[in-house]
């Protein structure tokens, strides 16, 4: 079982890839298409703006595998604006498509001035499909660590597996059979988030 974790000139990569080496999940970071038929579960990371992610992800050729992995409902977690890049727009970047697999758009914060914007830091993260593996031994309402300025609204309630408040409630974890794709950062997130990427794995394998 190997986990491909994407390369697309924007990924969080060093920590995701560390904290699979930490729990001793067989990982490799892929630069090219290709390589993900050697992969039995793919990581999609994410650091950056929306459409330097969507340009970045068009050029390296990776789009349309992804959009036919998820298809195939093959084992794929999206991280951060690895979530956001799942639907279909962003405000952040008009005019740019997404890879357009969930429907929905991602938003601005407009909330309270006394509420900082990026959200920096943790947060609790409400379960809506806690019987899913991926949150397999994690309790609803644990707090995992977060850094983003826009937040999903994702139009299908039954996508929705977690939601987080910041202002205004919003979705901070989506599942759908193999996919899994989640706005805060686990492999930041300590014992909880390392337990949520060990869960992954069990999935791949």
């Amino acid at each position: 079982m190997t986990l491909g974790i994407i390369d697309y000139g924007m990924g969080n990569l060093g920590s995701v890839s560390n904290a699979c080496s930490f729990l001793e999940l067989p990982a490799r970071i892929i630069t090219a298409p290709e390589e993900m038929a050697q992969c039995q579960a793919i990581i999609l990371p994410g650091v950056g703006a929306f459409g330097d992610c969507m340009a970045h992800l068009e050029d390296h050729g990776f789009v349309e595998p992804i959009k036919t992995w998820i298809a195939a409902d093959r084992p794929f977690l999206g991280i951060c604006l690895g979530l956001q890049a799942l639907f279909e727009s962003s405000e952040e970047s008009p005019g740019i498509a997404g890879l357009g697999v969930l429907a929905g758009s991602v938003k601005k914060f407009r909330i309270d001035p006394s509420l900082k914007v990026p959200q920096i830091g943790w947060n609790r993260v409400a379960f809506r499909q806690p019987e899913h593996p991926f949150f397999k031994g994690v309790s609803s309402g644990t707090h995992f660590y977060f850094v983003h300025s826009y937040y999903v609204d994702a139009r299908d309630e039954e996508l929705v597996a977690g939601v987080t408040g910041y202002g205004l409630d919003y979705t901070s974890a989506v599942a759908r059979g193999n996919l899994v794709a989640v706005q805060f950062h686990p492999e930041k997130s300590q014992q909880a988030g390392l337990a949520l990427l060990k869960n992954f794995g069990a999935m791949a394998a």
